[in-house]
């Protein structure tokens, strides 16, 4: 079925999230292997092919996804554009620009675990974006498998309005299909590998908990229809057809606050009833709101439709550098028609662009079109200044759509080229890989010359480099990680800036009272402009700004980065001939020296939410071992088989946990990190950071 012959409400863009291990690549590859996109199921670890959608060789050998891939299918009349997305938290930005351009998405659950570390990181970066979403709940086959403690953690983690829509038939390895409380029938496999469902009736022994189950799933439906509520009322559940008990379920699926729960063997025939649910219930474009944007002229809102008619306007959500056709910009079209050969406005950078040829991705192979309709994804060939989060729009209808907003990445690592040779192709390198990945940052440092790269943790920076390797050739010495840290005030100062030269002929003259205090965020930096009168005149006050900022981002205690400043300009004076825009700056500077110390400046780590997973055995040595590191222990679990500890650890003791973990536990334990926030240092702590910085 080509493309355009599918009507737009049968179009369905969706992710498939999840906690790393829950089984979303298996899950994808078996959807894939359902609707005839690949005539066998990869295997996610083995000496296999490989699953399609883990196409680079790092996940191949490490069998995690790293990166988002995109591949399309069809089933039931429907076109599915899935993006895969990575569980691990070091790529967390992968899943963030993923939700942001996909119209639904289907978490999945281990059935052993139920609900882990970064199932709720996801799903609270669902929750941000309003993405209606359906639950699978995968390898309930499996020993220590289970569908209804798995939604009991759903129910106490996540959200109470999650139903099931299908009840599994067995348990553990007797699972072998689900019963469909829509239409109350049973649908079933003798291996999953099977071609098809059989549909016959329920087993007797479940008959009474598919009616209970029944029972609370139309209360739920009718809640979103009055007309069905007063009707459920009067004559009860009887008096609902099935299509209306469909139409009342996907009416409050699209609403983002209810879930429908469905569980079994993601390799198997049984992804087809998810497939089921996607089509069913999970938003189209057109259920969408229309995307709203700014005019760049005029800052006004502009709204753009899902429809070819409107003007062209996409966002691009993700670049990647394909060995064969170069940089690829995946993009999202929110209205309009995308032409290979056309030219677009990229509004974030202002430049006129040239779509070179347009494909459709399966995951690494391409195959390529003429032209992306509205409410579609595809890669574009050919826009050279187009990065993550820009949008691409028609030239004589110019809006700009909001962005992708990127936590910043608290781990570093200093890398130098081995060789000359090494010297100009990392610099290419490194650039490639930070338009590809937009938490990955690198800076040279002033002190030392060296090239520093910034990431979300060890994996992340252990697979650059690695990449850097093999995609570029570039061979290079890796420093130890480093933390970054950031500096705050916790009190409030006001302090004179004054930047007055005399040396014969004209002199310099900057003169700036400023008052700084913590911001009520503790983030980022604010600058509030007071003045009154001409004290200080309107072209001044930008170098006053750019000068305190530039001087806070050098820190004054132990060189890092402040945040959490606000820092308001309240009084000044100035100089008919002696006053400049440098001597303001420099007054600004000065400001900052002379008021920061008396604010009274803290130094701030990151600290990481950590989860571990152990059997009992070994508690007593992880609980010590966490917190010899600085760690507090926030809740203990009992979870099938094994304990679940949280802590709040601090980021700098955390290198090389997971080898440590690993040998403590003989191999049985595992453990996630997420960055939490950023706490002050204790003092004796600082001391120490701040001597070694000095060196």
């Amino acid at each position: 079925m080509a493309a355009k012959d599918v009507p737009l409400k049968d179009y369905r863009n969706i992710g498939i999230i999840a906690h790393i291990d829950a089984g979303k690549t298996t899950t994808t590859e078996g959807i894939l292997y359902r609707t005839g996109i690949n005539h066998k199921i990869g295997e996610v670890r083995g000496d296999g092919d490989g699953a399609t959608t883990d196409w680079m060789a790092q996940e191949k050998e490490r069998g995690i996804t790293i990166t988002s891939a995109a591949v399309t299918c069809f089933w039931k009349n429907c076109k599915i554009n899935i993006i895969d997305t990575p569980g691990h938290i070091d790529f967390t930005a992968e899943v963030e620009r993923s939700l942001r351009v996909l119209d639904g998405a289907v978490t999945v659950f281990d059935g052993k675990m139920g609900v882990e570390a970064q199932t709720e990181t996801v799903w609270r970066q669902a929750n941000k974006y309003g993405v209606p979403r359906i639950c699978f709940i995968n390898k309930i086959n499996q020993i220590g498998g289970d569908f209804y403690k798995s939604l009991d953690t759903i129910h106490n983690r996540l959200s109470k309005h999650a139903l099931p829509i299908h009840l599994p038939i067995g348990f553990e390895k007797e699972i072998n299909g689900v019963v469909d409380l829509v239409d109350m029938k049973a649908y079933t496999y003798s291996d999953y590998t099977d071609k098809a469902l059989v549909q016959g009736e329920i087993p007797a022994d479940m008959l009474d908990k598919a009616k209970n189950a029944r029972s609370l799933l139309v209360e739920a439906a009718v809640e979103a229809d009055d007309e069905l509520f007063e009707r459920f009322l009067d004559k009860g559940e009887d008096s609902i057809s099935e299509e209306e008990l469909k139409a009342a379920l996907r009416k409050r699926v699209l609403a983002g606050d209810f879930y429908l729960v469905t569980g079994g063997d993601g390799r198997g025939v049984i992804v087809e009833k998810v497939l089921d649910l996607v089509a069913d219930y999970l938003p189209s474009p057109l259920d969408v709101d229309a995307i709203q944007g700014t005019s760049p002229k005029t800052g006004d809102v502009i709204e753009r439709k899902p429809s070819d008619s409107e003007p062209l306007s996409g966002l691009a959500f993700k670049i990647a550098t394909d060995p064969f056709v170069g940089k690829l910009i995946f993009v999202r079209i929110y209205s309009g028609k995308l032409t290979a050969g056309s030219y677009v406005l990229n509004t974030t950078s202002g430049n006129k662009e040239r779509v070179g040829r347009i494909v459709r991705m399966h995951a690494d192979k391409r195959e390529e079109i003429d032209s992306v309709h509205a409410g579609d994804i595809a890669a574009v060939v050919g826009l050279k200044d187009t990065f993550t989060g820009a949008t691409i729009c028609d030239p004589a209808n110019p809006i700009i759509l909001e962005g992708i907003e990127f936590q910043e990445p608290p781990v570093s690592i200093a890398v130098e080229p081995k060789t000359k040779a090494d010297q100009e192709k990392m610099g290419i390198a490194l650039q490639r890989l930070a338009e590809e990945d937009p938490t990955f940052r690198v800076h040279t440092d002033e002190e030392t010359g060296q090239t520093i790269m910034s990431g979300m943790g060890e994996l992340h920076l252990d697979i650059l480099v690695d990449r850097m390797k093999r995609e570029f050739n570039v061979e290079a010495n890796v420093g130890e990680p480093q933390v970054a840290f950031r500096e705050t005030i916790r009190g409030t100062a006001e302090a004179q800036g004054k930047h007055a030269k005399q040396s014969g002929g004209r002199g310099q003259y900057g003169d700036v009272w400023i008052r700084f205090e913590p911001t009520e965020t503790g983030e980022g930096f604010e600058f509030v402009d007071q003045i009154k009168g001409g004290v200080v005149p309107q072209e001044y006050r930008a170098p006053v700004q750019k000068g305190i900022k530039d001087t806070l981002d050098g820190g004054v205690i132990a060189g890092y980065p402040m945040i959490g400043v606000k820092a308001t300009l309240y009084d000044g004076s100035y100089h008919d001939v002696d006053s400049s825009e440098l001597a303001f700056n420099l007054a600004g500077v000065l400001a900052v020296k002379a008021g920061i110390p008396q604010a009274k400046p803290v130094l701030l780590e990151p600290v990481m939410k950590l989860e571990v997973t152990t059997p009992e055995d070994f508690m007593g040595d992880v609980i010590g071992d966490i917190n010899s590191r600085r760690g507090r222990i926030e809740a203990m679990e009992d979870i099938p088989g094994a304990k679940l500890v949280r802590a709040i650890v601090p980021l700098a003791s955390m290198f090389g946990y997971t080898n440590d973990l690993r040998s403590m536990s003989q191999g049985r334990a595992a453990s996630t990190m997420e960055l939490h926030s950023y706490e002050e240092v204790p003092p004796n702590v600082a001391q120490e950071i701040i001597e070694k910085r000095k060196k």
